[in-house]
Parts: C-alpha cells; structure tokens; sequence
C-alpha cells in the first residue's frame, strides 16, 4: 500500500510535494498508532477471532473503495473527461476515507495476527513450545515476501498498467484473505482457557521480589471481608499485581526499540536521499532503478536470513547455551541492536566515499554522481539481518512477556515504536537542519547533497545506537521475566 502512494498523490491526485510527502507521513503514523485501538477492543471486549475477521473485512472495503478511487477516470466516459477528473475533491475524499478506514482496520490486524498464531501451540508441550519461536520466524518471513512483491511487481503494475489495477491486485489478495480466514475451523484451534485465574484469558503468575510496594494491594486485612465478599477495588489477587509488575517492566526494552526503529527508517527515507545522488544504472544499459527500489535488498536480505537463522543459527547456539531456542529473546534483540549499528558505518562510509569523488572532480552541480548505487547493498543488507534478530525477537518476546490477556496491547506496543522511530527521526533531521545550517551554511542535509555532510548524521545514529546498546544491556540484565505458575522452564 505505502510503496507508491507519494507518486500517487502527485500525480493522480494533484498534490505538492510537501503536501503529498506530509498526508504519506499522517497515514503511515496512522497504521502504526491504530493497533492499540485493535488492540483494547480485542483484549478488553471481542477476543483476537473476532477483531481480525471485523478488521479483515473493513480493510477489504477500504481497498475497494481506494481502487474504485482509481478507476473514476476509466470509468467516465471520454466526451465527458476534463482537465476536472484529474482530481476532484469527490475523488481525493473518496481516497482518504478508503485509506483512513484501511489503516482503522489495519490496527486490528496487526495488534492481534501474529498473537493469535502463536495461540495455536501449546506452552505445556515442550515440542510446540519450541515450534512457537520457528513461528514468528516464518511469521516474519511471509510478511517480508509480502513486500518484496508489493516493492517490485504491484509497483510495476502501477507505473506501468494503471492504478486501479495496482491497487486492484492487493484488494483481490485481501478478499481471497478474507475468504480464507473465515474457511477455517475453529473448533480445532487452541486457544488458552481462563481457569487457572480470575482474569479471563489469563494464568496465574508467581510472586516477584521487586516492584515489592505493589504488594500492599495483595494484603488481606480483617476489613477486605466484613461485608461477606471481597471488594476487587481493595484487594487484588498475586497474579492482578504481578501482571501490572510485567507491564512495568517491559517499558524499559520497549523504549530501546524506538532508536533501532529510527535506524531502519532511514532505510525508507536517508538512504533514498542518498541514492538519488547516485548513478542508478543497472550496468551499461539505459535501464535506471529507482532508488526507492533499492530497499527490495533490505527484503532480500531478510528473506534470506530467516531461514538461516531458524535452521542453522539456532541449532549451533542450541548446542553452545544449551537453550531450546539457541538463545533468549533477549539476547536475540541485542544482537540485532548490535548489528544495526554496523550499517549507520556503512551508509556513513559510503557518503564519505561518494563526496571525496564530487571534491576530487568538482562534481558539486552534477546529479548523479558516477559512483553505483548498488554500493548502498551492503548497509540494506546489514539492517536487513538486524531486523531478523531485532523485530522477529521483539515480536516474540512481546508476546510472551505480556499478561496472557493482553497478548494484543504487546503486540500493539511493539508496532508503537515503529512510528515512534520515524517521528524521533524526522525530530532528529529537524534539529540537525537548525543547528547545523546557523552559521548560515548548507548544513548536514541540504537540498543538494554534494554541498551537505550526510554522513554526519548516520554517525549521530550510530553514537546513539551504541548508547542504546549500552542501556538495553543495563535494562535487559535487570529484567525479571513473567513466571507462571506449573510452567514448563
């Protein structure tokens, strides 16, 4: 969906560049921030079922109404076609309302799609316990193929055929989706039982240590049962408690995740900027690749890096740490953290390399440089294989860490930091432009990026990922994970 919709604003619907650039911005913001509406109605009120399958079919509609959107100028006959069916204000609302319902529906989908998978196996068998993790693997993975298709094909077909047809193909994939999601029968999926707790959805936990001043609400006193029952208001249960102490401690590692998310937006944002200055050739030939297009490596990359972390990473760490899963979510998240530093350096390098080129020739006016963007592969490559251990991590971990009737809000939050990290990365470019351009100079980012000092700021992202490396291992030491009560360790 958002692979092309700024040239979609441009040019269909006649808006500025600025205009276009800042409406993609709300809207992606927007699919990002809905899953914690999807996320309270699921736990609180409809369960992950019956917030998917409503949100699968507002989501089918909103596309029908985007490609109908579309199609307008097809449809009109041509005598009656002027320059007015380019972009009417009936077209460019009906636009944003099928978007605007997408990414309402969209929050349901992804607060609870990948929680409602992992539902389906049994923590109280070891062997499905161990299947859960390959899980969000191959979870991932499908989403990552996903995207390669909608970067490289639908792309193509909306540049090339038409826009009703590029927008026409993901809503007939969502419909078979739908259709699909409903075939299913779910007598037979598994879903855990509330009747180990009072909360509904949810097990009982153990007794932790710290957070200890909660505990005063667990304490019962002669005055909790003079009325004959128990006022919930007055006296929690160990698990109630215990289950605010896990959210508690979850905010720790999930604000780590806000600069990781920065770091993989320059993906989709600074290493475009740096692209466009490059020479986008394939080879000798006229062909030239978009520099948008260039991020289908951080795809490829991640598609080839599932497997071989699901069937060969895991199984060499499993015979080292004796772990089932080869390591812990935990230090499966560091280790991304770690390698995403590694492509701040590449990118950095790179724009150093690319600007002695433009000082030793004097190419300051000369767009693009004569240095191959492919060069960029490496960096996408590098954050590609961070996302794997990173994102896969957090998406596991968020799942197993929240209150079982929660498992939404976790998945929800994780997906927060993703919009947290582009705005934290739009706040960063905003004060860099300020203080840098002060002296009345180009600055770090300028509109000509031969006269700028780009490969300032992807050093700035690495020194603040080394810092957030540093606080995630503090934060993550001091972690105390959830413990159920008979749970199988």
């Amino acid at each position: 969906m958002s692979s092309n919709l700024l040239l979609y604003f441009k040019l269909e619907l006649n808006q500025h560049s600025a205009t276009a650039s800042r409406n993609l911005s709300n809207w992606t913001g927007a699919c990002y921030i809905a899953p914690l509406f999807g996320a309270f109605v699921a736990d609180g009120y409809i369960g992950k079922y019956w917030t998917i399958a409503i949100s699968s079919v507002f989501y089918a509609i909103g596309m029908t109404l985007l490609t109908l959107s579309a199609a307008v100028p097809r449809l009109i006959p041509t005598y009656f076609k002027t320059d007015i069916w380019d972009a009417t204000d009936a077209r460019t609302a009906v636009c944003f309302t099928a978007l605007y319902l997408v990414a309402l529906a969209s929050g349901g989908i992804k607060a609870c799609v990948s929680a409602y998978g992992a539902d389906q196996f049994d923590d109280n068998d070891m062997a499905e316990k161990k299947l859960k993790s390959s899980f969000f693997n191959w979870f991932y993975q499908m989403m990552n193929i996903g995207s390669l298709l909608a970067h490289s094909l639908i792309v193509w077909v909306q540049d090339n055929v038409g826009w009703d047809w590029g927008f026409g193909i993901p809503t007939l994939a969502m419909s078979t989706g739908v259709v699909s999601f409903f075939s299913a029968d779910a007598s037979r999926l598994y879903e855990v039982d509330g009747v180990d707790s009072n909360i509904k959805g949810s097990r009982k936990l153990n007794h932790t240590s710290n957070f200890s001043f909660f505990d005063k609400a667990t304490v019962e006193t002669p005055s909790d049962r003079a009325t004959g029952s128990v006022n919930p208001w007055r006296l929690c249960t160990v698990t109630q408690v215990e289950e605010l102490k896990t959210v508690l401690r979850l905010l720790p590692i999930w604000i780590t995740g806000i600069v990781f998310s920065c770091v993989r937006g320059q993906m989709d944002n600074l290493f475009v900027l740096q692209g466009s200055f490059m020479d986008t050739r394939v080879g000798n030939s006229s062909f030239n690749i978009p520099p948008a297009s260039l991020g289908t490596f951080g795809t490829l990359s991640v598609i080839f890096w599932v497997p071989v972390y699901d069937q060969i990473i895991v199984p060499l760490a499993r015979k080292l740490t004796g772990h089932p899963n080869g390591m812990t979510q935990l230090q499966r998240i560091g280790v991304g953290h770690f390698i995403s530093i590694f492509s701040m350096l590449s990118a950095g390098i790179l724009e150093v390399v690319r600007l002695d080129i433009v000082k030793r020739h004097n190419y300051y006016e000369i767009k693009p440089v004569p240095i191959s963007i492919f060069w960029q592969i490496p960096q996408l490559f590098i954050i590609g294989c961070a996302e794997v251990f990173t994102l896969v991590g957090q998406m596991e971990f968020f799942y197993e860490q929240v209150p079982d009737s929660m498992r939404s809000l976790g998945s929800a939050l994780r997906l927060l930091t993703i919009a947290l990290g582009n705005y934290m990365s739009s706040l960063l470019v905003s004060i860099v432009i300020k203080v840098t351009t002060a002296d009345g100079g180009p600055g770090w980012i300028p509109d000509n990026l031969n006269y700028g000092k780009l490969q300032n700021f992807f050093w700035l992202l690495g020194v603040l990922s080394v810092v957030n490396l540093g606080i995630f291992v503090v934060v993550a030491r001091w972690h105390t994970s959830k413990r159920l009560v008979g749970e199988i360790m």
